[in-house]
């Protein structure tokens, strides 16, 4: 389910346009939340590939889309995963935050049951200076928190 209230794939929503479509999406203001930490949803994941850079060599990524809503209001924010065993333990991470893989645990990552998941991050604050000389923000994920253990005794509810 997308975002529109129907299920829509990435193909349909990222197209060239026509000289004749009709345009309809006005998008959503742009929120930046402050510093903290934050209830998310995975709401969207494509694979990708990383070219390559002076830190990591090219390799595939992920790029998964996280939902996240603060007093200020609703953003989501486009995280990268790079799948390379320098980065193992961020995929680790990763996985633990949504309730797939439990410390110290080998699994093989199940892509098709990331999008829907829910955790806990911590989002920071990222600035940078673009092109023209303006200086720009955005929030990042600084961090994915293991899910709460919860307590359950067999019988009892």
């Amino acid at each position: 389910m997308s975002e529109y209230g129907t299920e829509v794939s990435l193909e349909e929503l990222d197209r060239e346009l026509g000289w004749d479509d009709e345009i309809s999406d006005d998008g959503m203001d742009f929120i930046i939340l402050p510093e903290g930490d934050y209830d998310f949803e995975v709401i969207e994941f494509e694979r990708a590939r990383h070219p390559g850079s002076a830190k990591l060599p090219p390799c595939n990524k992920a790029v998964v889309y996280i939902k996240i809503t603060g007093k200020e209001g609703t953003t989501v924010i486009k995280h990268n995963l790079f799948l390379h065993t320098k980065t193992e333990r961020l995929l680790c991470a990763f996985f633990r935050g949504i309730g797939q893989r439990e410390k110290g645990e080998k699994i093989t990552m199940n892509w098709n049951k990331v999008v829907g998941s829910k955790g806990r991050a911590q989002v920071g604050i990222r600035k940078w200076t673009n092109d023209q000389g303006e200086e720009m923000t955005f929030n990042e994920i600084k961090r994915f928190y293991d899910p709460e253990p919860t307590s359950f005794t067999p019988g009892e509810f």
